[in-house]
């Protein structure tokens, strides 16, 4: 059974080019050129990505994307934006698009990020573990059940999305060790554009505000200056 992919785009002709390389790929597209016809076609059906412009005609791709996660918090959604709108590319991040593309885009590129995309939902999805893999990892009061894809702070579960459980999930295999941005896109997302950054600060900035008591100040995942990023194995308790 082939991968569905949903394509949210207003401009007929960008669509349809979208749904050409995604048919290259071997998945099946299909289209919607209005954001309230596309967010129902979302929600009713189960897709494997939704690629979602930000810029439609009868409402914001942003809202979409925000409604769209709150329904289904594992859906994968990537966004397209204008090159020039840094502040639409944050905001869908911090809204919960597990990633964006940034118009003019290649198509290569974009293919490239929808294979990244659907090896993690694939992952997401598969209910066996490797055997070399631990199926839970416990750091202090944290808990990451790999398997399960379930996370629990002092035994209050904490809802995640799934590039945040991925990213978690990455960081706590590795405690206390310190990644740059580019490593964790390539070790999470599955690939390393030159300025998409953003993608992972917006990720550490949603799960620090779902496990810290403390923004300002965090202590489990924290930022190691010129460097990158760590959890703290020392901060979880």
């Amino acid at each position: 059974m082939t991968d569905k992919i949903l394509i949210i785009e207003d401009e007929q002709d960008i669509a349809e080019l979208i749904a050409v390389h995604m048919h290259e790929l071997g998945l099946t597209p299909d289209k919607c050129h209005t954001g309230k016809l596309g967010l129902a076609e979302a929600l009713s059906q189960d897709y494997q990505l939704v690629i979602l412009d930000v810029m439609l005609p009868d409402m914001s791709g942003l809202d979409i994307c925000r409604q769209l996660r709150e329904a289904k918090p594992l859906q994968a959604i990537m966004m397209l934006t204008s090159r020039s709108s840094e502040t639409d590319r944050v905001l869908g991040l911090e809204l919960g698009a597990d990633d964006y593309m940034a118009k003019p885009f290649s198509v290569r590129e974009l293919q490239a990020r929808v294979r990244a995309q659907l090896r993690r939902v694939h992952s997401l999805q598969s209910i066996a573990v490797p055997s070399q893999v631990k199926a839970v990892t416990c750091i202090g009061k944290l808990m990451v059940d790999h398997q399960c894809h379930k996370v629990t702070y002092h035994d209050n579960s904490i809802n995640l999305t799934s590039t945040e459980f991925e990213l978690l999930s990455f960081l706590g295999k590795h405690p206390d060790q310190v990644f740059s941005r580019s490593q964790l896109l390539d070790s999470v997302w599955g690939y390393h554009h030159s300025g998409y950054e953003h993608t992972v600060n917006s990720h550490i900035n949603r799960l620090r505000n779902k496990l810290e008591k403390d923004v300002t100040q965090p202590q489990i995942i924290q930022t190691v200056w010129g460097v990158g990023y760590k959890l703290n194995s020392a901060g979880v308790h």
